[in-house]
């Protein structure tokens, strides 16, 4: 057996717009990164950002025989580079979430007898019953919405089973949709697979098995019992649950790496496929959220990831299986008004500068003096509301504050809507919190010193270029030693540790917990409006 600092462990992310990998030691040091991008390596598929829009503007797909091109030239190339596949001890990886892969009766024959002196794009061109895979970005599904939410007993109930209620690019409604309009492709299909899974199969040489936090994407998955929801499955499609399989612990070992592999690769016969899983749970992994931990990232829309033992599943926001601990769960929240609204604000209060906009949060006292902003440039999806909104101590609404004012009215909405938000989906501050901050905004120590009081937590920034792609490595790591009860935490002691950046004023917790329940009262408000 290799001494662990010898042995390599692979995580793949399977991305919109390409395939990257990252290698680490059993220290977990990263020796190898490489990538593939689909749009200028790839050509001859003429994506566009890894995909196509087609006519009607809702339709979006990936071709999947250019994923499956992308592995055999990104295997090339780490070939090419002198990677060592024989010292690899197991691989995992992630994909894009929500897309969905159609295998054509017959496939898992050829899976299984793949020929090692022929790429896999030679030897899969007819194993895909739907050449075009839906992927995330597709939002022509809102009729299927409409009927499954229709069978699970309204919006609420389905998130109640499932973890979110129906979004067009969740899997099962893009199913539904598929099995309506191209009923002929459906019948000729074996196995359902997600971008995840798919990929996982082919490593395996056979069909992978969806994990628990991908399979929390659906809109199938009953994220309790951790089974297919027979109500889901039969709004869907007739004998669903054959197509899909059965879904497994995402810290699953499915099984070694394909005869393919070792001869084509030199892979050692020894090494252990790990359950793939999405790139929002891979990501989690990669960024070593813990229990009451917090992750932020701010970019042109802000995510907030957060970890929680016990779901509410709301109207908004999404909650899906652990990844790293399969008997707890994750919580995904998207806010369409992020960095754009930031750079309006500071372009109109601060003439454009960072520094100023600063001034204006060390300026100002927490609290905001009572003033409380809600900046909805375009229609936020949490909650689903739009416009400026001002209010002043007393809840009246007014039409404008000095621009001081408006920068931290700005910053402490966003904040207070983000914490909000995350404890009506079940998280709560508990002492150890720790709130990662990423994304472009994670450079700003004074938008970070207003987030450590919101939360009333230290705040740390990571980061996020590679957290798919590690996390999945990590996880390949953990897949190896999960049975016999040892946690994700104690294999990845040993990589580096996020920086702290601020902690909070010793008023914070007094201030905000005050004036959070203000926000959610006024947000009401907003909300009636909007909808009015």
């Amino acid at each position: 057996m290799a001494a662990a600092q010898d042995s390599f462990y692979l995580g793949f992310d399977f991305s919109t717009q390409q395939l990257k990998v990252v290698a680490i030691d059993g220290d977990l040091n990263v020796v190898h990164q490489n990538h593939v991008l689909f749009d200028s390596e790839l050509p001859e598929f003429r994506t566009q950002g890894g995909v196509q829009l087609h006519a009607d503007r809702l339709t979006v797909t990936s071709p999947v025989l250019m994923w499956v091109k992308a592995l055999d030239l990104l295997l090339d190339k780490m070939r090419r580079a002198e990677f060592d596949f024989s010292r690899v001890r197991a691989l995992s990886g992630s994909g894009q979430q929500h897309g969905s892969v159609y295998w054509r009766r017959g496939a898992s024959e050829t899976l299984n007898q793949l020929d090692p002196d022929q790429s896999l794009y030679q030897q899969l061109q007819g194993s895909f019953s739907v050449s075009d895979s839906p992927v995330w970005m597709d939002s022509s599904s809102s009729q299927q919405c409409q009927d499954l939410q229709a069978a699970a007993g309204g919006a609420l109930r389905l998130a109640e089973i499932t973890g979110s209620r129906a979004y067009e690019r969740f899997t099962g409604n893009q199913i539904a949709k598929l099995r309506q309009n191209r009923p002929e492709e459906f019948q000729d299909t074996e196995r359902i697979s997600l971008v995840s899974s798919f990929a996982a199969s082919l490593f395996l040489g056979g069909y992978a098995a969806i994990d628990y936090s991908d399979g929390s994407g659906m809109n199938l998955l009953d994220i309790r019992s951790r089974t297919w929801s027979e109500i889901c499955l039969e709004a869907t499609a007739p004998h669903l649950d054959r197509l899909l399989g059965a879904p497994l612990p995402p810290t699953s070992v499915l099984g070694p790496v394909s005869s393919y592999f070792v001869r084509r690769c030199g892979f050692s016969e020894s090494c252990r496929v790990v359950a793939f899983t999405g790139d929002n749970p891979a990501s989690l992994a990669g960024m070593r959220l813990q229990q009451g931990d917090i992750a932020v990232s701010l970019g042109t829309s802000d995510t907030v990831f957060l970890w929680i033992q016990q779901p509410r599943p709301a109207l908004e926001g999404h909650v899906f299986c652990n990844p790293v601990d399969w008997q707890e769960y994750m919580a995904l929240l998207c806010f369409k008004n992020g960095s754009l609204t930031r750079e309006r604000v500071r372009n109109e209060c601060t003439g454009g500068s960072w520094e100023v906009f600063s001034a204006a949060l060390r300026e100002t006292p927490l609290g905001n003096n009572g003033n409380i902003g809600f900046y909805f440039d375009t229609m936020e999806i949490t909650p689903p509301a739009v416009g400026v909104h001002r209010f002043d101590p007393d809840d009246t609404e007014v039409s404008s504050v000095s621009p001081q004012v408006e920068v931290r009215a700005l910053v402490e909405g966003q904040f207070l809507s983000r914490r909000l938000h995350a404890e009506r989906l079940g998280y709560s501050i508990i002492p150890g919190t720790r709130v990662l901050a990423t994304g472009g905004a994670s450079s700003n120590k004074e938008i970070l010193q207003v987030l450590s009081d919101v939360f009333n937590a230290p705040v740390y920034t990571i980061d996020l270029s590679n957290s798919t792609c590690l996390g999945s490595a990590y996880r390949a790591l953990h897949g190896l030693v999960a049975e016999s009860g040892v946690s994700f935490f104690d294999v990845v002691k040993k990589a580096p540790e996020p920086r702290l950046v601020a902690t909070p004023h010793p008023t914070a917790q007094e201030v905000y917990n005050h004036m959070l329940k203000r926000y959610a009262r006024l947000e009401d408000r907003v909300l009636q409006k909007s909808s009015t």
